[in-house]
């Protein structure tokens, strides 16, 4: 069973509509201390990280999600999502993340961008991926849809396991043990981002 964690910071309504669509039961959790029935957790987001933080802080499940990655189950962040699980992030000042993954966010560098290119980063961009069970049978040039304006960087390069190409290359999608994390909106991306869900619920 997967748990979607509700902090008002997501649309949770698109994300369990397509686990309907491949067949996967989940249920949509505001109580931090269910956490723990569930065997997956998916952490959504939409918006800015300090106020995602709060909201996880404020509903008590910083800690409820850091004992679930301790026990050794798959947890999936989606767009903001991703971002949380790192150990900090430059969006409107320094703040602290969960620190699942090491390594921090951080804002587009447009110094490097063409004048052709804007902040967010949004629409289908292709995604260059490493072998990783998440990403099985998908297209051969799989493309995803992202809206991004900040994005991730790696302490471990080997936690990297997709990079995408906006202005230069950045790394989209990461892997930690049982903890993993998508830049751009499967619940958005058709075929391909439906089969990474698939592929997670077959963890």
């Amino acid at each position: 069973m997967i748990a979607i964690v509700d902090y008002n910071m997501g649309n949770l309504a698109s994300v369990q509509n397509a686990f309907a669509k491949i067949g996967a039961k989940s249920v949509v959790v505001s109580d931090p201390k269910k956490f723990r029935e569930y065997d997956k957790l998916i952490l959504p987001g939409v918006g800015a990280f300090p106020d995602a933080m709060e909201h996880l802080r404020e509903r008590n499940m910083i800690e409820a999600i850091k004992e679930f990655a301790a026990e050794g189950k798959p947890i999936l962040g989606i767009c903001l999502g991703m971002q949380l699980l790192f150990e900090s992030s430059q969006e409107f000042g320094d703040n602290e993340g969960l620190g699942l993954i090491k390594g921090k966010v951080i804002a587009f560098d447009t110094s490097k961008f063409s004048e052709a290119l804007k902040v967010p980063h949004m629409g289908w961009n292709r995604m260059f991926t490493k072998e990783h069970p998440l990403f099985l049978g998908l297209d051969e040039e799989h493309y995803l849809y992202f809206v991004h304006s900040y994005h991730v960087v790696c302490e471990n390069e080997a936690d990297a396991i997709g990079k995408t190409i906006y202005g230069y290359e950045f790394t989209s999608a990461v892997a930690h043990k049982n903890v993993m994390g998508i830049q751009p909106h499967p619940e958005k991306s058709h075929k391909n981002g439906l089969k990474i869900l698939e592929n997670f619920v077959n963890l």
